[in-house]
């Protein structure tokens, strides 16, 4: 169940409450954390409510490959992490595009994929999916499999997850609008299939709109995507070549989504994305940046992100950041250690950072609920963008 308490005067950001049947609660704006094989790496069930953490979601995709044969005797995914929080899967559906013509054409959801390229595309790769209007051939490790919208629903409800989405298929930012067309025309045949396909009632299903970063296909899909009986939705890949091609994505699509229900914007969590994101109106947001870049030495702080493992922070005595009330900082432990650690290859380097990590962009979510509570978000989006390093 969803539930809006606030919304803004200056904007469509809002605050909302999401209810679970098995009990999980959720304030919204939210971080959903990426738990991709039932586990956040390197965090431990009781680190998750130490960082303010929510909701998590997992990766169906790999979770139906890993488990193969236990799928059908598994415990579910909130017995897996340890957790009672509210628990999200995807479809699979981004696969299709990963492993696909992500491959092939070398780029992500927001062309390029790899900052290394500096503007230009990522190395082309053998494609390792074909698409048919029924559903999705993967090669996979030699093997061959299939996944389709009736397959993917079943799956994610063995899995057990409290949201799960619809399979889709996300397209690439190099793709034609006549090709766009055409994958919409499959999404949208897969949504309905998936609906009928539902069987538990404990659960919701998002439909996922797509239409790349075309402004007819993106308005046709929100509008009818929106114009099902899902019981919240989700803004999918591709969104362009440029970060303003994603807020134009958000601009045409919103509109027609029912208010009432809630948004999710897949894979994309970076701190001005967050803020514009709330802006229009959506709900949570899931990203990998909290806890790769962690793994990585890649810190975040109101004043910037910086990569401990940098010369100036040997021997360093200051906390990570002062400001900061995550286990790590409140903890004592101090940018010097963490260069140590990571130096060292100690894995608890990567654990510490991502504690910190987490715990920071749940904390900002917070914050940025309290600044709608309080009328003040457009006033508190401008503070932090114009404090924060954009990087």
């Amino acid at each position: 169940m969803f539930e809006i308490i606030k919304k803004d005067k200056l904007s469509r950001a809002r605050v909302g409450t999401l209810t679970m049947p098995h009990g999980g609660v959720a304030q919204t704006p939210s971080y959903v954390v990426v738990g991709t094989h039932a586990k956040v790496r390197t965090l431990g069930a009781e680190d998750l409510a130490a960082t303010k953490t929510q909701m998590v979601i997992s990766n169906t995709y790999h979770l139906w490959r890993t488990l193969g044969g236990k799928l059908d005797s598994y415990e579910g995914l909130h017995k897996a992490l340890g957790w009672n929080g509210i628990v999200m899967t995807d479809s699979g559906g981004f696969q299709v595009f990963s492993l696909g013509f992500a491959r092939e054409h070398g780029v992500g959801k927001i062309a390029p994929m790899f900052p290394e390229a500096n503007g230009k595309k990522g190395k082309a790769e053998d494609n390792l999916v074909t698409i048919t209007k029924d559903g999705a051939y993967f090669m996979d490790g030699g093997e061959r499999c299939y996944l389709d919208a009736e397959r993917s629903v079943a799956i994610q409800e063995k899995l057990g997850a409290d949201i799960i989405l619809a399979f889709d298929e996300c397209t690439s930012p190099l793709h034609s609008p006549w090709y766009t067309f055409r994958a919409l025309q499959r999404t949208h045949a897969w949504a309905k299939r998936c609906l009928t396909a539902k069987r538990r009632k404990d659960q919701m299903l998002y439909g996922i709109v797509q239409g790349g970063a075309f402004w007819l296909p993106r308005t046709l899909g929100a509008r009818f995507i929106g114009s099902l009986p899902f019981d919240g939705f989700a803004i999918g890949g591709s969104l362009g070549k440029s970060r303003s091609e994603m807020m134009k994505v958000l601009k045409w699509s919103m509109p027609h989504l029912p208010e009432e229900k809630p948004r999710h914007l897949l894979g994309i969590g970076k701190v001005d994305d967050l803020f514009d994101g709330v802006e229009h109106g959506i709900d949570t947001f899931d990203c990998v940046i909290p806890t790769r870049e962690a793994r990585h030495g890649c810190l975040w702080t109101l004043d910037g992100r910086f990569d401990v493992k940098r010369g100036k922070n040997r021997g360093a005595k200051e906390p990570i950041d002062p400001a900061c009330g995550c286990p790590v900082c409140k903890g004592g432990r101090t940018k010097g250690e963490l260069y140590e650690r990571f130096h060292a290859k100690d894995a608890e380097a990567g654990r510490l950072a991502t504690l910190h990590n987490v715990y920071f962009f749940n904390d900002l979510m917070e914050k940025i609920r309290h600044s709608i509570l309080e009328d003040r978000f457009v006033a508190f989006k401008k503070e932090t963008l114009a404090r924060i390093t954009r990087k």
